[in-house]
């Protein structure tokens, strides 16, 4: 993540640790979601329990990082952009712990679906929203890594793709049930994880709202699109501006060092 550097390294290691965990627990939470998936297509019980159990861990993580970010806030009291930084994440650890939730649901579906036998219709939707949402969720993890608000924004605007996705693939299992009424348990099952996957878009969307929220120091929930671009447009200028700051500095000590 790029981010300035403070008199204080005690301050910068406390802060560079809960971004770590915090990319951390995204990238567990993650990787539950995609075996989530693959148990599901493979029918395969023990990788399901794999990501059922792998839930303690996530909780886990949710517990380190609170008390982690509570004891920066209480020693470093962080002020202006450092404080938006460490309350997005703060804000940010809610989201991955219900996504890491939504990879159980999913899981559990998955199990129960297996030892029912035969393949439910519906499985390729599951696989393409899948597809979707997880990329959503990497590219979230990496804006907030890059501090990339166009990355996030990006991000933004995918979850209306996998929205109309989400309700397109709901129609198509209502109509299959209409047609063959013996299917309904298993397709109820189906659709129990798409809401999940659709869950999960909108938790990255959140991630993504946080990223534009601490670069830019403006809160883009709840706005329009046009609201949310100028607020990326101002992110980059502070980045740019912060950039050249940095040079400026660079080419003064670069300046004394030759005078010496």
């Amino acid at each position: 993540m790029q981010s300035d550097k403070h008199i204080s390294k005690s301050f910068d290691q406390d802060l560079d640790e809960a971004i770590r965990l915090f990319l951390y627990m995204g990238d567990s939470a993650a990787n539950q979601v995609a075996k989530a998936i693959r148990a599901l297509i493979d029918k395969d019980e023990t990788l399901a329990q794999e990501v059922i159990d792998m839930d303690f861990d996530i909780n886990r993580m949710e517990v380190e990082l609170d008390e982690h970010i509570l004891l920066l806030v209480a020693k470093r009291q962080p002020a202006a952009s450092d404080l938006r930084l460490v309350m997005s994440i703060s804000k940010g650890v809610v989201d991955l712990e219900r996504v890491g939730d939504e990879a159980v649901k999913i899981a559990k579906m998955a199990s129960k679906l297996a030892a029912q036998g035969k393949s439910a219709y519906g499985y390729a939707e599951v696989q393409h929203l899948s597809n979707q949402v997880r990329l959503m969720l990497n590219n979230a993890l990496e804006a907030f890594s890059q501090s990339n608000a166009e990355q996030a924004f990006e991000v933004m605007r995918n979850d209306s793709v996998v929205n109309n996705e989400y309700q397109s693939a709901i129609r198509a299992l209502m109509t299959y049930i209409m047609e063959d009424s013996r299917q309904v348990s298993k397709v109820i099952n189906i659709m129990w994880i798409l809401r999940s996957l659709e869950r999960i878009g909108d938790h990255a969307q959140n991630v993504a709202e946080l990223v534009i929220n601490y670069i830019s120091g403006q809160d883009v929930r709840h706005s329009d699109y046009a609201m949310v671009e100028k607020a990326v447009q101002e992110a980059n200028d502070r980045l740019a501006a912060r950039q050249v700051s940095n040079i400026s500095v660079a080419d003064f000590d670069l300046l004394n060092n030759d005078d010496d």
